[in-house]
């Protein structure tokens, strides 16, 4: 008894002098435990995710990958593997799980090796929120007592929870939603047993056992979770017979993006880092939805890809980018004695001593080939592919996904040789003139069949407002972005060229013109005494018709006229007005030449500039960010633009609490809503720049500018420059303008629909570089004579903003506005409509062919009648007979 009583009174002192040590312990690190408290609250460091308007994810952007998930959305196996494997007995301790410390101590004093960490998931996630992984003793401890408090603070499920969503888990994969998505491109629900498995096994080693990098690691992980799940009951042995068999099936899965749209998702990125700042945005987990609908959006990259490469192909082919065997000889191989087999392209050159370069077909297995095109890049949508065999009109070719597939004449009778822009060789009459085997190419898909292709060096960009409000439509900055991120749309300030006249016309009615004022469209030559030069604009082409109508000179685009009626009001008030359309004042040139579009705009502005035209004269500000939501999906804010109405009658729903942030409702045009209750806003009025009968005059006159006029049996039949958008699109609700600057070095093409405008631009980046001429190709009127192509490989002649950019904003509104009804503009009040002398302008009594119907503002309308001997019959006139479509291209 004696030596039992000493020892009771041993472990008695030791028990006291341990928990005093514990207590003291705790007092002395407790200055340096973080508050757990802030779990209650957590925010995940999640991606931005941007979307389209009607919710397609198009981006996202974040270091860490993170899907946040709710425990009840977890499937039941994926929890059991995670418990089994990590922590069995988590439903039963306090965070701490004395048996496992144990063991942990036992095996210490054993080895003397801190072999195994004992750490229950509580204590996984108080160190995964606020400690290092480092092995210190110290660490286990501060561990030890933050688990504790977070037992105390948070219930069972919600540690797991956040365990679930903390634990990293690979490849950037934060959670076990994330890990579904990375690893196998699905949500978790869709995984298998053998795959949720691979995911709990992850956390011990994420870097060395995930099954992207080492897929022999990940099974045996795999199989001793699958043991733990058996062990505790939680899977039969046939489930565990056959997840153990599953093969290994995972591979690196990006963001699910529905839809490409990297020049709009670049744009919201860049505005949301320029408010956030670049960490908060990018982990702030915000859910982005812009003001672009998908469809508008895919219509308008189509449009400019496919306008782009029918310019391409007009001017001729480049030729192969490089040969796997075949070579030709150049002319300075010849001169030099070279062998062609020998270059240094990154296909056939050698480091020295290694072997020869292989030149022979007998040389290149497929395997090697496909190694070689994979060096090639991939530009969305063309495709590297080697030329196999060469027929008499087509070639088989092996494309970088190993597909064999065969290009038909029909893909291939475009490519005349490429001399210079403006100079093409002769059409091809057989396959043989433009291919041989083991050349290099672009193959991409059109209108279902497969056709020879090459990367274009010409630049476009298409931008398409709602003229109601601003919100953007569609962005397109270039042909593709992962070969440029230069957004042409919004950053490319170019000549506009004649896309200035409609504001020009504007300031002109503003001024006392009308649609029948007569302006005489003849040569123009004024000396400037100061450079000793004379000024000599010139139409283009350079055809004068003399005294002409206000609304021929605009549809016909003459300069001269321009040019007059810029005199005629006024250089500074002319440069003013165009101001009011949004235009900077810095970037208007005080010039004449200011009447010929020498200023320098963006694709952006310019479409701006038209929206206060189609929607009755209101400035109406750009944006593209429709709403912004938290990670939670809740609404934090939305944008309030102003609109083209004066009174607005509508209203729309407001929060009546907001939780402003100043710097994001002034500079990113957002306003917070549905914080709490809702309440009724007004829609904001826009500010009203010019008269909407002004505005309605001059869409007026645009529209004309889009269609053919006139009788061609009675001599009166004129086009507009843009008159093929009429002609293929079928609709009278429409109205445009073209754009040619000098030289052909920018090309536009600018209109609308009272619901939608948009705006064309064509060029080279390199502003010397002319657009030049593309001649006549045979082979595509021999193919298709009784359908002459309108709007791509048949074009000829000098390039203009109706053959250039014209064809790209015809393609992209033929389908937004199709099933669409037609919508004139509203006739405002204070317009009125009179019969008019065609060639003078003046009011008439007859109702023949000499005549037509012109719309004034009430009180401007022409007093006068033209007198009987002024009238001109233009039946009278000699005319040729009607070109025929291929004579007018």
């Amino acid at each position: 008894m004696k030596y039992i009583k000493s020892l009771f009174i041993l472990l008695l002192v030791g028990a006291t002098l341990g928990a005093a040590a514990v207590v003291g312990i705790y007092f002395y690190i407790k200055p340096d435990l973080p508050s757990v408290t802030v779990l209650k609250d957590v925010r995940w460091q999640t991606p931005m995710r941007i979307f389209t308007q009607d919710g397609k994810l198009i981006s996202q952007y974040g270091v860490k990958r993170r899907i946040p998930v709710k425990l009840e959305d977890v499937p039941q196996d994926l929890i059991n593997a995670i418990l089994a494997t990590e922590d069995s007995r988590f439903y039963q301790h306090k965070g701490i799980d004395p048996i496992g410390l144990g063991r942990a101590a036992f095996n210490l004093m054993l080895t003397g090796e801190k072999q195994q960490g004992a750490s229950t998931l509580t204590m996984q996630l108080a160190r995964g929120f606020f400690l290092s992984r480092e092995k210190t003793y110290i660490r286990k401890i501060k561990e030890i007592f933050i688990a504790w408090h977070i037992e105390q603070v948070l219930s069972k499920d919600e540690i797991l929870e956040l365990y679930l969503n903390k634990v990293e888990l690979g490849h950037r994969a934060f959670g076990v939603g994330a890990a579904a998505q990375v690893y196998y491109g699905k949500p978790l629900n869709e995984l298998s047993l053998a795959q949720l498995a691979t995911i709990a096994g992850l956390p011990q080693a994420p870097s060395v056992l995930n099954p992207i990098s080492r897929p022999d690691r990940a099974k045996e992980r795999r199989r001793i979770v699958l043991l733990r799940m058996l062990d505790e009951k939680f899977i039969t042995r046939q489930q565990f017979d056959q997840a153990v068999a599953a093969p290994v099936t995972s591979s690196r899965h990006g963001a699910e993006i529905e839809l490409d749209a990297p020049y709009l998702a670049d744009m919201i990125y860049n505005q949301m880092v320029e408010i956030y700042g670049k960490e908060e945005a990018e982990t702030g987990g915000y859910q982005v939805y812009a003001t672009v609908p998908s469809d508008l959006q895919v219509e308008a990259q189509n449009a400019v890809v496919r306008n782009l490469h029918d310019y391409d192909e007009r001017h001729g082919y480049r030729g192969p980018m490089d040969y796997l065997w075949n070579k030709p000889a150049t002319e300075q191989d010849e001169a030099e004695g070279n062998d062609p087999g020998e270059s240094d392209d990154f296909f056939t050159s050698e480091p020295e001593n290694e072997p020869a370069p292989r030149i022979n077909r007998e040389d290149w297995d497929q395997q090697s080939i496909l190694e070689a095109l994979a060096e090639v890049p991939r530009i969305n949508p063309l495709l590297p592919a080697a030329v196999m065999a060469v027929a008499e009109q087509s070639v088989t070719v092996l494309d970088a996904d190993g597909i064999e597939r065969e290009l038909e004449w029909q893909g291939l009778d475009w490519a005349r040789p490429y001399i210079t822009d403006s100079r093409q060789g002769p059409e091809p009459e057989t396959a043989g003139d433009i291919l041989t085997e083991g050349a290099v190419i672009y193959v991409r898909l059109q209108e279902g069949s497969w056709r020879l292709a090459q990367l274009p060096e010409v630049s476009g960009a298409l931008v398409a407002l709602d003229p109601q409000n601003g919100a953007l439509r569609a962005v397109v900055g270039g042909y593709s972005f992962y070969q440029s991120q230069f957004n042409r749309a919004t950053q490319a300030k170019r000549q506009v060229g004649s896309n200035i006249k409609p504001f020009v016309y504007s300031a002109a009615l503003e001024n006392g013109y009308t649609l029948a004022s007569i302006i005489n469209d003849a040569p123009i030559n004024q000396w400037n005494a100061a450079t000793g030069v004379a000024w000599r604009p010139e139409n283009s082409p350079a055809e004068y018709d003399g005294p002409i109508r206000m609304r021929v000179a605009l549809g016909k685009s003459k300069n001269v006229v321009s040019v007059r009626l810029l005199r005629g009001v006024g250089l500074r008030q002319t440069a003013n007005h165009i101001a009011k359309f949004g235009f900077n004042p810095e970037d208007i040139p005080l010039d004449e030449t200011l009447s010929l579009g020498s200023g320098s705009h963006t694709p952006l502005e310019v479409a701006r500039g038209i929206t206060v035209i189609a929607n009755g004269g209101y400035l109406v500000n750009p944006y593209f960010i429709e709403r912004v939501m938290d990670d939670q999906g809740v609404l934090m804010w939305e944008a309030d633009p102003v609109w083209a109405c004066n009174p607005c009658e509508e209203s729309q729903p407001v929060s009546s609490e907001p939780d402003v942030e100043a710097q994001l409702a002034a500079e990113f045009g957002l306003q917070v809503a549905f914080k709490e209750e809702e309440e009724a806003r007004e829609k904001r009025a826009a500010p009203q720049v010019i008269s909407a009968q002004n505005a309605f005059l001059v869409a007026d006159m645009m529209r004309t500018g889009v269609r053919s006029n006139g009788d061609w049996n009675k001599k009166t039949y004129w086009l507009g420059t843009g008159w093929r958008a009429r002609n293929i699109l079928e609709r009278t609700d429409i109205g445009g303008k073209t754009g040619t600057t000098n030289d052909s070095r920018d090309t536009w093409f600018s209109g609308f629909h009272k619901d939608l405008v948009a705006t064309a631009w064509v060029g080279f980046d390199d502003m010397n570089r002319q657009l030049g001429r593309a001649t006549r190709n045979q082979n595509l009127i021999n193919r298709n004579p009784e359908k002459f192509n309108w709007i791509g490989n048949a074009l000829v002649g000098t390039e203009d903003g109706a053959k250039a950019a014209g064809p790209a904003w015809i393609r992209f509104m033929q389908s937004a506005l199709n099933g669409k009804p037609e919508s004139p503009i509203p006739v405002p009040d204070d317009i009125v409509r009179v019969r008019i002398d065609r060639s003078s302008g003046k009011l008439t009594r007859r109702t023949d062919h000499t005549t037509l119907f012109e719309y004034f503002l009430q009180g401007t309308e022409p007093q006068a009648y033209v007198l009987e001997n002024e009238v001109q019959d233009f039946t009278e006139r000699k005319v040729e007979t009607k070109p025929e479509p291929e004579e007018i291209f």
